[in-house]
């Protein structure tokens, strides 16, 4: 997949079936827009775009709260992972923001991209107080000189699949609901960073991890069963996220037990795929309290992990 920065100087002598968003997770409505996309360009003998934009707007228009589901490097491997054959990362402003859909549409999606066929999903709106809409595209394509399909939303158990959605199943811990909206296990990558040691002095050896994307969304507190990929192998493993209670901690932590492990991996990078929660964070009596919690802790991820 071909990462473009920008539409100045875009190539699109190429019949260009081309769909637009933030497409934040790459959740299993999005890859069924990507699906179409790439079954539309193959089928008419040309390529497929995704538009995105960049920092998200959100972030952009004062709302810096917003926790995303994917960092940008994360959303580029999931689409070019969906066959797409240019992603193209347009620069938001707040100028940009001001773009009516009329212009939004004049100069980035015809004389920008060229677009022939436009694919767009359930209730998605662009241009100015996100004014466009599909019934306004519909009536005005055929004189900007494009086709365009609307994909509808995807339901799990009658329930329309949307980032928001997962966000907040993933903020109260439940993965395993924001892992079926997804259609993968959320991840997180960072650096492994040194620690107090604390969980090696209970035999429960952890790298702590730090993130360096400070928008990524990180689950409820508590512990996890997941799987570690650091480099081409996986391991299995317990993680913990919150403030260390028990040891009157007050910064949050995210440290991971790795199973059946034994490297010197400070300063490398891992990433986590969350399976499932195994309880949330609490306080205990004592250390000793915590270390036989934590001896089940591990009883129950291990019989997660091969379930």
């Amino acid at each position: 997949m071909n990462v473009v920065e920008g539409i100045s100087g875009f190539d699109h002598k190429d019949l260009m079936v081309v769909t637009s968003g933030t497409f934040d997770g790459v959740h299993f409505g999005h890859r069924k827009i990507l699906r179409r996309v790439v079954e539309l360009a193959q089928s008419h003998g040309g390529k497929s775009a995704v538009l995105t934009f960049w920092p998200h707007p959100r972030f952009v228009l004062g709302k810096n709260n917003l926790q995303l589901l994917t960092t940008l490097e994360e959303k580029i491997e999931l689409i070019s992972d969906a066959g797409i054959d240019y992603f193209i990362k347009i620069p938001f402003t707040k100028e940009f923001s001001q773009y009516s859909s009329s212009r939004f549409i004049k100069e980035v999606l015809v004389d920008g991209i060229g677009t022939n066929k436009l694919v767009i999903g359930y209730d998605h709106r662009f241009g100015k107080n996100r004014e466009g809409s599909f019934e306004y595209l519909v009536k005005h394509a055929e004189s900007f000189g494009f086709t365009v399909e609307e994909i509808p939303a995807q339901d799990i158990d009658n329930i329309a699949v949307s980032s928001s959605k997962i966000r907040n199943a993933l903020l109260e811990g439940q993965i395993d609901i924001g892992n079926e909206y997804l259609g993968r296990s959320y991840s997180i990558t960072g650096q492994v960073v040194a620690g107090e040691k604390v969980g090696r002095s209970m035999g429960f050896p952890t790298a702590n991890i730090e993130i360096k994307e400070e928008y990524k969304l990180i689950p409820a507190d508590g512990i996890y069963a997941v799987q570690v990929i650091y480099g081409k192998q996986t391991f299995g493993g317990m993680l913990y996220i919150g403030p260390r209670p028990t040891l009157n901690g007050t910064n949050r932590s995210i440290e991971v037990n790795i199973f059946e492990f034994d490297q010197d991996i400070y300063h490398q990078t891992i990433t986590i795929q969350f399976i499932a929660q195994i309880r949330q964070d609490a306080r205990f009596d004592s250390i000793d309290a915590l270390k036989d919690q934590l001896i089940l802790d591990k009883e129950n991820a291990l019989r997660i992990l091969t379930d």
